[in-house]
């Protein structure tokens, strides 16, 4: 039987224990080997925190822990360093009192592990004690791994003066860094975002970002090769389990955890956790975000006003969507770096990143948490109302399908609904129309480029293949009159499935769907 390590971030553990571990140490070797002070941005539960406990048993000198992976072969001398492991994912109350006690609290930790006493109560203080008295025990240098980094900061994010005080707390506990350099063998840094160097690790300018280097893409993450070679077993079962061949098992993994790129042409990651789950539960399911979406992510998405259609297939440089957390002007840069967003291609010429949805777990878990702020506050009833919808689509049966949505968004009380505090605009129309759709587990796309334009809507099914656009407090004709006029549906003419031009309109007054006109070429 195979054991999964699902929420096992401790390395000693998963290999004490038997558990499955994908063999990540050629890359462990090669940074404690290359780098000295080395930061990594990744998703939450991408393993960042495996990760760092690796590098922990690593510089302990735990060589029994390593049997059989590639590190074994690669190290020859594993000597052992003290090692001073923090992690900071529990001060999340947003004050710099909880921080400041996290942080003693671990400080005492280390202290105690190594016979050692704090004579200052000042963080700054302690940790250079520490280190140095380390160095004159052992004589040889330390080692310092900082995990969720960043995790005091995200609570705080939208807000600006609570986010300044607890900055400069975290200031106080990474300022010795710099002038800790000679008692330092190496420092390893994790985080989901990218505060700027300066911002928080002070004069610390020599710390290698390895967060967008294509050689270092599948550091967290499985690839497409380790998941053939790792679970050949567990696919199997898997397959088994629902029913369908291996390949087909293969294909439906990969449209639902495959995806993330996190350098420009660089092969892409399965999300760990979900893989894990899926193996373990022998189902497919929307995993990562049953453990919740941040509510530092909702609350930035309010205050950047963010237009979800506008999200799957932006275009930006990377100083844009990468750029440091306090300088964003969009949500662009906290969706790629919390891992809702990836890269998805990349031009050299104009240096532009094209960014989407990294999978169908991604996308259908994110807009059904977006679902209160974009449609309606009853999320049930609108899952309801999908469910309808999706019955009437497999039928090939637009008329009806939109039917239901004219039902059902008229049925929403005005005190309970988005458009309340929303602008009565073509765009929040277009969002909640697309945020529906994206729950029927079809293909679904919102502001499409094509060569004259942007479509609003573009929505596959085995079948058929819908051509929308919106026009509010208009014309159905008009609509019908743009995609002609576009040339919307011209690239889907070829498609052996049918093409549908959809147009429809949307009261301001109704605040629901007044008209729609469709035109199909029949195709069959």
């Amino acid at each position: 039987m195979i054991k999964y390590p699902i929420g096992i971030q401790t390395f000693s553990n998963i290999r004490e224990e038997q558990y499955l571990y994908v063999d990540k140490t050629q890359y462990v070797y090669e940074l404690a080997n290359t780098k000295k002070y080395v930061f990594l941005s990744r998703p939450r539960r991408f393993g960042k925190s495996l990760l760092t406990s690796t590098f922990h048993a690593y510089f302990s000198g735990q060589k029994e822990l390593f049997h059989g992976l590639a590190i074994e072969r690669l190290e020859k001398e594993w000597k052992h360093y003290s090692v001073l492991h923090f992690s900071l994912a529990t001060a999340k109350r947003g004050t710099v009192e909880d921080l400041d006690n996290v942080i003693s609290t671990q400080l005492t930790w280390a202290e105690k592990d190594n016979g050692l006493t704090a004579n200052d109560s000042n963080i700054t203080t302690r940790m250079c004690d520490l280190v140095k008295n380390l160095y004159a025990k052992t004589h040889e240098k330390v080692v310092i791994l900082i995990d969720e980094y960043d995790a005091p900061m995200l609570t705080v994010l939208h807000d600006k003066e609570r986010l300044e005080a607890i900055r400069t707390e975290l200031q106080s506990f990474y300022s010795p860094l710099k002038d800790l350099d000679p008692y330092l063998r190496f420092v390893f840094i994790t985080g989901i975002s990218k505060f700027s160097q300066l911002s928080i690790f002070s004069q610390l300018n020599n710390l290698y970002n390895i967060s967008m280097l294509p050689k270092y893409a599948a550091l967290c993450g499985i690839t497409q090769q380790e998941l053939e070679n790792n679970f050949q077993q567990g696919i199997g079962e898997l397959a088994q389990s629902m029913g369908v061949k291996r390949e087909d098992v293969l294909k439906k993994l990969r449209r639902q955890y495959d995806g993330y790129h996190f350098a420009a042409n660089s092969q892409g990651v399965y999300n760990p956790f979900s893989l894990l789950y899926a193996m373990d539960t022998g189902q497919i399911g929307n995993y990562w975000f049953a453990t919740g979406t941040p509510t530092f992510l909702v609350n930035m998405i309010r205050k950047f006003h963010t237009d979800i259609t506008k999200i799957d297939g932006a275009l930006a440089s990377a100083q844009e969507f990468d750029a440091p957390t306090e300088d964003m002007h969009s949500i662009l840069p906290l969706f790629y770096q919390s891992g809702y967003i990836t890269i998805k291609g990349y031009d050299p010429i104009l240096d532009s990143y094209t960014l989407g949805f990294p999978n169908e777990e991604v996308k259908v878990g994110l807009l059904y948490t977006l679902v209160p702020y974009y449609v309606s506050r009853d999320t049930n009833l609108t899952r309801n109302t999908v469910g309808q919808m999706y019955l009437a689509l497999r039928r090939d049966d637009i008329n009806e399908a939109l039917g239901i949505a004219r039902s059902f968004f008229a049925g929403i009380p005005y005190e309970e609904g988005t458009l309340r505090d929303a602008p009565t605009s073509e765009g929040h129309f277009t969002a909640m129309l697309y945020v529906m759709f994206s729950f029927l587990n079809l293909y679904v796309y919102a502001q499409v480029r094509t060569a004259k334009g942007r479509m609003d809507i573009l929505l596959k099914t085995d079948t058929a293949i819908y051509v929308m656009e919106l026009k509010i407090d208009g014309s159905v004709d008009e609509a019908l009159r743009q995609i002609d006029d576009k040339g919307y549906a011209i690239p889907y003419e070829t498609d052996r499935r049918k093409v549908v031009k959809v147009g429809i309109n949307f009261s301001t007054k109704e605040r629901t769907i007044t008209e729609w006109k469709t035109e199909s070429n029949n195709k069959q």
